[in-house]
């Protein structure tokens, strides 16, 4: 596997390996997935039971997958309300966005308090209309946060969000200081730290092959197997390439990137001067920060589909997007059109139906458990996860165990070969009815009918 980008600069200095599992052994709780989700499950779980041995096999490094490919963007669940309110109710919409908005918090303290230097800067994120069609994408999301008491958002005059983002290309937008950005290659690499300094064995290089049920559940591996009271699956897009059952349940989509040389002046004198990150109001949003050492990061989702759910070998490769990523990297940034591009790379999201994530017991067994489906915004909510999947190991009675979000999949996607011919023709309806709004010109019908199919893919509710 070609490491990405976050995690080559994550390794310098901290390359050591833990060794691949060799020979069997026990514990009284195996995660299978040493990513975002599993290493805050391992650690929250061991932060409230201290006495159990807890275990983690990856198949690679810890955050070679999806934790180490993202654009480091540590958003909520805020922007998504109206959805979480027609699927789960007032109430628990509530609750989770303030859960969500809790844990970036949570995440800037623990990092913190373990000395995790992961460049994480609170300094929001801003949400803007890079065409006139987008303009007020927000405002019913506002106001019906702002019923329930939550001011999530502040409208910013069009100069103010021109000057914050760096770019006179968003006309329009708003500003939500619950929101960071960090080096997702770095924190994941600290979690993993914290965790061995906690006493939780990690096992690199060490994939599993499958587990046979029961109490215990006996997972295997190419060289060893390890016998546990309980069971994690926390391998995110991964999930649907192992488990047939899951297919349906999320679709593979790509998201792509692209990072300049330093260019710290040319940063400066754009006015990108802090880590706010900046999002379009696109179905597959244009995404984009600097970095503290003077780079400009830049991302797209919603590009490659892959087939059946497998995470194919594009997926680990430059991006096939790049000429693009470039083009548009420099039409937000002119002054940057002479700097170079240093890497570019994509990974797979798991694009649920819903676009949340889900949990909960594998084929109803109540020792073995799964979380995934993150739809493109993971590395925040991901600690939620960590707090859903450590209740429900520890046999808890929370609102997090009570929570519909573990009552698994809400929905499955069509099966092959519609799945994925749908996919391309609503991308490629969604590509030519974007362009047509950037270009002032009138979508034709049927583009912006194909392109409603997509609402659960998109980062912000449409009301």
């Amino acid at each position: 596997m070609r490491r990405p980008f976050w995690i080559e600069q994550a390794l310098f200095g901290d390359g050591d390996l833990q060794p691949a599992l060799q020979g069997d052994t026990s514990a009284d709780v195996c995660i299978v997935g040493g990513g975002f989700t599993g290493l805050w499950t391992a650690i929250q779980t061991k932060q409230q039971a201290p006495q159990l041995d807890i275990v983690i096999l990856e198949s690679d490094l810890c955050g070679a997958g999806a934790s180490g490919r993202n654009g480091g963007c540590l958003l909520t669940w805020s922007a998504k309300y109206l959805t979480l309110r027609r699927l789960f109710g007032e109430a628990e919409a509530v609750r989770l966005v303030k859960a969500s908005e809790a844990a970036v918090g949570h995440i800037e303290a623990f990092c913190r308090s373990h000395h995790i230097d992961a460049e994480l800067r609170m300094d929001g994120t801003l949400y803007t209309a890079t065409s006139q069609a987008q303009i007020g994408t927000m405002a019913p999301v506002m106001r019906a946060l702002e019923e329930q008491g939550i001011r999530s958002y502040f409208e910013l005059p069009p100069h103010e969000v021109a000057r914050r983002s760096g770019s006179s290309r968003n006309l329009a937008g708003v500003y939500s200081p619950h929101a960071a950005t960090v080096h997702p290659g770095k924190l994941v690499r600290g979690l993993r730290r914290v965790a061995l300094r906690m006493g939780i064995r990690i096992h690199e290089r060490t994939p599993m092959t499958h587990f046979s049920g029961g109490h215990p559940v006996v997972v295997h591996t190419p060289s060893g197997s390890v016998r546990a009271g309980k069971l994690v699956l926390a391998m995110n897009a991964w999930m649907a390439h192992t488990f047939p059952q899951f297919e349906r349940s999320i679709a593979i989509v790509s998201s792509d990137m692209v990072i300049t040389e330093r260019c710290p002046e040319l940063l400066a004198s754009s006015g990108l001067s802090d880590g706010v990150s900046v999002l379009d109001s696109r179905t597959f949003v244009y995404y984009y920060r600097s970095t503290p050492d003077g780079r400009l990061m830049l991302g797209k989702g919603g590009n490659t589909f892959a087939w059946r759910g497998r995470v194919a070998p594009v997926f680990d490769q430059r991006s096939p997007y790049e000429e693009g990523l470039t083009k548009a990297l420099r039409e937000f940034f002119p002054a940057l059109s002479a700097t170079p591009i240093t890497a570019s790379w994509n990974g797979p999201s798991d694009r649920s139906v819903t676009g949340f994530p889900f949990f909960g017991r594998y084929e109803g067994r109540q020792n073995i458990f799964y979380g995934f489906g993150y739809s493109g915004n993971g590395v925040g909510p991901s600690y939620m996860g960590g707090q859903i999947l450590s209740s429900l190991v520890l046999d808890r009675d929370n609102d997090w165990t009570r929570s519909p979000l573990t009552k698994g999949p809400l929905g499955h996607f069509p099966p092959e070969p519609l799945r994925y011919v749908g996919s391309i023709i609503v991308r490629n309806a969604i590509r030519r009815k974007e362009r047509a709004e950037d270009e002032g010109r009138r979508p034709w019908p049927v583009d912006r009918m194909l392109s409603k199919l997509a609402n659960a893919a998109g980062k912000a509710d449409k009301a």
